[in-house]
């Protein structure tokens, strides 16, 4: 299977399967110098994982961080870092049933024949529970932009099924399990996740992430567009269907100017829309291995929005794209003068 590592000089590899002894990641071309520990990733980590409120995947994963090179004497040596994190709490038994038919709306059926074989436990590779390595690794690159460049980045659910959610407070996000930015509507939230749960049901949900303090110059004119890849790296995220940069699909009513893909010292704003899970309790058709026509009803813990975990997630893939592009800026025009002052810059 190729397509495991993301980036060009900041680059990112994951591997494990979500019912494997372990998920694992080697983050190659970080810096030497930056002052980085265990606690410092499980800090993120931490706020992806299952388990810790009544309205997500009951799966209690410990989410344990190791880092196993690359950081000596608490900082970056310049060398790959090697980071696991053990599975602790798969049930695999909870998927037995599902090990000769495929589940709707999952990669079950594809990778069946794309690879001819599947690992029928959770999903194996596709399975969400992939993204932990991405935010340890975004972790590494959040905290290097913003020790290095003051840039900070953070995020919100702005949707839940009909809900609209504004940034009335935005810190509050990270107070309350569903990152809602608006203390007013937590509770709102909390009786449609019920309901859908009840219902053995689920729904879908929007997340909004920003970037505040990102220099002019990220990103390149033509097919390395910093926005081109924001939404390469938002849409690689399970369940992501549409990825929106700035005003999104509203530009189609507005006038004005493009920055021909580069970063201009603005906030870098994006948007990404989560499909409900198909992981629900009410039983549907499908096909077995052998093609034939059975009923099946998915069995295993599960988000009833997977909305509600997403956030970290969107951080860590905007991070990761940010620090990519800003050693590849560096690389080339480190040397670079410009007459026109730095508008992000604060001034006396």
């Amino acid at each position: 299977m190729s397509g495991n590592t993301f980036g060009k000089l900041f680059t990112v590899t994951t591997f494990g399967e979500s019912h494997g002894p372990a998920m694992g990641c080697i983050v190659d071309g970080c810096p030497p110098g930056l002052p980085l520990t265990e606690a410092d990733l499980q800090q993120d980590v931490d706020r992806r994982r299952t388990g810790t409120s009544h309205f997500v995947s009951q799966r209690r994963e410990a989410d344990q961080v190791r880092i196993l090179s690359g950081v000596f004497e608490g900082h970056t040596t310049g060398t790959p870092i090697g980071i696991l994190i053990e599975n602790t709490d798969a049930r695999s038994r909870d998927y037995e049933r599902l090990r000769d038919r495929f589940r709707p709306g999952h990669a079950d059926y594809t990778y069946q024949q794309k690879y001819g074989v599947r690992d029928h436990r959770g999903g194996g590779r596709s399975s969400a529970r992939e993204t932990v390595m991405r935010t340890a690794a975004g972790a590494i690159a959040r905290r290097y932009l913003a020790m290095r460049l003051g840039v900070r980045i953070y995020g919100y659910l702005s949707q839940v099924g009909p809900l609209l959610l504004e940034p009335v407070d935005p810190p509050f996000a990270y107070q309350n399990p569903f990152f809602c930015p608006d203390p007013q509507r937590v509770k709102e939230i909390e009786e449609l996740i019920w309901k859908v749960r009840s219902a053995g049901d689920s729904i879908g949900a929007r997340v909004t992430v920003i970037a505040a303090g990102v220099p002019p110059g990220l990103g390149e004119p033509v097919f390395d567009r910093l926005d081109a890849d924001i939404a390469h790296a938002l849409m690689s995220i399970n369940a992501v269907k549409a990825v929106e940069l700035g005003a999104g699909v509203r530009s189609a009513a507005q006038r004005g100017r493009v920055l021909g893909g580069i970063s201009s010292g603005q906030d870098v704003i994006a948007h990404l829309t989560l499909k409900p899970t198909s992981s629900i309790q009410v039983p549907g058709s499908t096909i077995d291995l052998a093609g034939n026509a059975v009923e099946i009803v998915t069995t295993g813990r599960h988000d009833p929005c997977v909305g509600l975990r997403a956030t970290p997630i969107a951080e860590a893939m905007l991070a990761l794209v940010l620090m990519d592009h800003y050693l590849r800026h560096r690389a080339q025009n480190a040397d670079v003068k410009s007459a026109t002052p730095d508008i992000s810059a604060p001034r006396a």
